[in-house]
């Protein structure tokens, strides 16, 4: 497929000139003819992007979420509409559901519709994609990764820190037998995840033990049937770590079922820090992910990329916190 970067490898331009030769802005009479040969060459034809930039519309703000029944999307579509409402803005919502095809047809369903920014929360398509609407949608601002050279206008947190910071704290309450919870879906935050509580293991000179780490769906009845299979696997852990609160509340049911107290004897600790964390009994000590300013931080940015009156946020590091309630607590052998 010809995309708009060949046109500019063959006009000899920026991608930029061309842009705003397609979308019949002000640039010399040189580049013009430049960009239009080079189309016609090419055979290339404007995709959704260039046509919305042609037609772009400032009043309403898209965003790309992977699934809005999911507490922490929730949170962050609600961030992002309350910047929307401070700015008089309404917002579009598309979602991906961590698939490439799906956040493909989001991004390009929000363009057609004329959003001049967007917020996209994008887990399955290449960098080399998400670099490419980035150089057509100036408006655009990714949260929750991070592309190399386009750091300016990515939103992220350090995931490998946050459960590094989980499984320390347990290492310091006395545990030495600790399993982890992972999600099953195949993105980065989970490697990153598990990563962080390996690491944590390796520092500290604890051996990773066989059958400690499992992997099932990010949600409740997954944090269920993971919290099962590590039970069934080893009957002398004493704490897990746990990708999010959803698989932390379903493993806390679990150990409840079979008569383990949380927390004296057995710890658990989730990652999010979503409303349910303060709900259980006991309530649960998480990792807290700040998607509420994260997302609200994008949103600025994204409004402030496509309308010079609205004043860039300053730049602000996201770092992942330990949130200690109560189910954490110093190791008791069962």
């Amino acid at each position: 497929m010809i995309t708009i970067r060949d046109v500019a490898k063959q006009a000899g331009v920026s991608v930029a000139t061309v842009s705003r030769v397609l979308n019949n802005a002000s640039c010399s009479e040189t580049a013009r003819l430049a960009v239009e040969s080079a189309v016609q060459n090419l055979g290339y034809s404007p995709n959704a992007n260039a046509q919305a930039l042609a037609l772009q519309n400032t009043d309403t703000l898209g965003v790309v979420v992977t699934d809005v029944t999911d507490p922490f999307f929730a949170i962050l579509v609600k961030s992002v509409d309350q910047v929307a409402h401070e700015y008089g803005k309404t917002i579009l919502i598309g979602i991906g559901y961590h698939n490439a095809e799906k956040e493909r047809n989001a991004i390009e369903t929000l363009l057609r519709k004329r959003c001049s920014c967007l917020v996209v929360h994008s887990k399955a398509l290449t960098d080399q994609e998400l670099i490419n609407y980035l150089e057509q949608a100036k408006g655009m601002v990714i949260i929750n990764r991070c592309i190399a050279g386009y750091e300016h206008r990515c939103v992220s947190l350090d995931n490998q820190r946050g459960t590094f910071l989980a499984t320390e704290l347990l290492i310091k309450l006395g545990h030495r037998k600790i399993g982890y919870i992972g999600s099953n879906h195949q993105i980065n935050d989970e490697v990153e995840r598990k990563q962080g509580y390996l690491t944590a293991l390796q520092q500290y000179g604890l051996p990773v033990i066989e059958n400690t780490s499992v992997q099932n769906s990010p949600d409740f009845e997954g944090g269920e049937a993971a919290m099962i299979d590590l039970l069934s696997y080893h009957s002398d852990l004493t704490a897990v770590v746990t990708y999010n609160d959803s698989m932390a509340a379903g493993a806390l049911s679990v150990l409840t079922e079979n008569n383990i107290n949380v927390p004296r004897q057995f710890s658990l600790i989730g990652f999010d820090d979503m409303p349910i964390a303060s709900h259980l009994v006991p309530k649960l000590s998480t990792i807290r992910y700040p998607i509420d300013l994260m997302a609200t931080y994008a949103s600025k940015l994204a409004l402030s990329l496509i309308n010079e009156n609205i004043e860039t946020p300053i730049h602000t590091q996201f770092n992942p916190t330990v949130v200690r309630r109560f189910s954490t607590d110093s190791c008791y052998q069962r």
